[in-house]
């Protein structure tokens, strides 16, 4: 199709190109970042409109994996394109097509080709804008759970050392009791729960201090290798048992590290015994170890149902528990941050693909 268009058409063009920038950056100001598809669906008919022969025209504008479509879309078509960037990072395009054999790529404007640039870099802005805002909400969130655990850590180190005395006493005192009843069998079963919900609860109190980070530790240089290959060793009952795999795959045979043994092993039964709460039968865990110049790094994976969002905040928080009533004291997780945390480590969890769940353990060399 020719381009010879009077001075006058080409003035209502440069209005049209004008107040499509103008719409566009109006829809953009007053987007929806947590759903941007109207404001992409808007910006393609609003650029459809600016482009000359716009009934002919189709316009696709394609971020990710969404596609937005306006107008005709011909098999074979002529068009012009321009790259969507965000942070200089190619994430879609735009393009505006004719059909082919009417048109050919002439009859676009230079001053369309320069509006559509134009256009494509209004949305990288949008997008970059989006990308921001959610990064800061991220690291927002990471800082009011490490927050709440600081907190959390404050009071169940107070409310652990109330409870030891107590219970002390009641173990002392239970004790004694047993010396003065020992031929009645009744006294003594009823002693002997006593004594034994009173453990219970010093385990839990234990539990309790590992989290806060109020155990005393005996920090000895060690080869990590070992502790975690003889803690995987001690659970192959519980992987036969749902007859699960168990995948070791430590990078390096020596990988030395300032650290509580009893403890580390703690975290690795802790992490696995909860992989395989929830691995399938027949799953498949995997235990890697492996070392850079100035960290440690284990990862724990399983095939299981996930990590939702809405309870990954609280994973760590002490007596939160996913599992059924009786099955879980919610302890397990919140002992394995405490004694990250003590040796000056971070965990985080992540989707496993395509389902379960990776506990990324870090531990500075230093």
């Amino acid at each position: 199709m020719s381009l010879l268009i009077s001075a006058e058409e080409k003035l209502n063009e440069r209005i049209k190109e004008l107040t499509c920038l103008y719409t566009v950056s109006s829809y953009i100001a007053n987007s929806n970042l947590e759903d941007l598809y109207p404001t992409l669906k808007a910006i393609a008919r609003s650029l459809q409109g600016a482009i000359l022969y716009s009934d002919e025209a189709s316009v696709e504008i394609k971020v990710e994996d969404a596609l937005f479509v306006v107008g005709q879309k011909p098999v074979d078509k002529v068009f012009i394109i321009s790259a969507i960037k965000a942070f200089n990072i190619p994430i879609g395009s735009i393009k505006v097509g004719y059909p082919q054999g009417e048109f050919t790529t002439t009859s676009f404007l230079d001053e369309e080709i320069q509006l559509l640039h134009k256009v494509a870099s209004e949305i990288g802005n949008l997008l970059e804008r989006k990308q921001i805002i959610e990064k800061e909400a991220i690291s927002r969130r990471q800082v009011e759970r490490a927050d709440r655990l600081s907190i959390l850590g404050e009071i169940t180190a107070g409310i652990a050392h109330e409870l030891n005395t107590p219970l002390a006493n009641i173990l002392g005192y239970s004790e004694l009791l047993k010396e003065q009843f020992d031929t009645d069998e009744t006294v003594l079963n009823d002693l002997d729960k006593i004594m034994n919900s009173a453990i219970y609860s010093r385990e839990v109190v234990k539990k309790l201090m590992f989290f806060s980070c109020d155990m005393p530790q005996q920090m000895e240089l060690t080869n990590i290798t070992h502790i975690v290959k003889d803690a995987i060793s001690l659970l192959k009952p519980n992987f036969s048992k749902k007859h699960i795999s168990c995948k070791v795959h430590i990078a390096d045979e020596y990988i030395p590290f300032r650290v509580d043994s009893i403890q580390l092993t703690q975290v690795i039964f802790n992490l696995v015994i909860n992989a395989i709460y929830f691995s399938p039968e027949k799953g498949e865990i995997k235990v890697t170890v492996s070392q850079t110049e100035t960290q440690i790094i284990i990862e724990i994976s399983d095939e299981g149902s996930g990590i939702g969002p809405e309870k990954g905040e609280n994973i760590f928080n002490p007596f939160f528990t996913t599992k059924p009533v009786g099955e879980g004291s919610g302890l397990g997780l919140s002992v394995v941050h405490g004694i990250v945390k003590s040796h000056k480590g971070s965990i985080i969890h992540s989707p496993n693909t395509p389902k379960g769940t990776i506990f990324t353990i870090r531990f500075p060399k230093k």
